[in-house]
């Protein structure tokens, strides 16, 4: 069933309290920067470490933010929601230096399952990505 607001509320402080301790965040430095009921935002600075052997940044990368913002946003209204479907479109590239900026939008959050749209931008509003995902709750 999904949540109560009171609940969204609980689940929000908790990602947020837990947020400091994730060690996928912490390895790739992403940050948490906006979280309420249903919307995450997620950013994270590119190095050279980053890149592939074209020099660009590699779409793991940029699908691995998408994912942290869908994981933040689904589970701020249904935890545990564990995803079972993410499709990417990567539209533009991106190199070391830039900024990436994912955005999570909770568009359908049932009982059982969740749909969600993600968009991932850089520091100049550039689109690098648009992704869809689909979320089951294991309660």
């Amino acid at each position: 069933m999904p949540a109560t607001e009171n609940e969204s509320s609980d689940y929000v402080a908790e990602l947020k309290a837990g947020e400091a301790g994730e060690p996928i965040a912490s390895f790739l430095k992403m940050r948490l920067v906006e979280l309420s009921p249903g919307y995450s935002k997620v950013t994270m600075k590119l190095t050279p470490d980053h890149t592939n052997f074209n020099g660009m940044v590699f779409g793991g990368i940029v699908m691995s933010i998408a994912d942290q913002a869908f994981a933040y946003a689904t589970n701020s209204l249904v935890s545990p929601s564990i995803a079972t479907q993410f499709n990417i479109h990567l539209i533009a590239g991106a190199g070391p230096g830039d900024e990436l900026i994912a955005e999570c939008r909770v568009i359908k959050s049932g009982r059982r399952i969740g749909v969600s749209e993600m968009t991932v931008t850089n520091q100049e509003g550039k689109l690098i990505a648009k992704a869809t995902g689909t979320t089951v709750t294991t309660g």
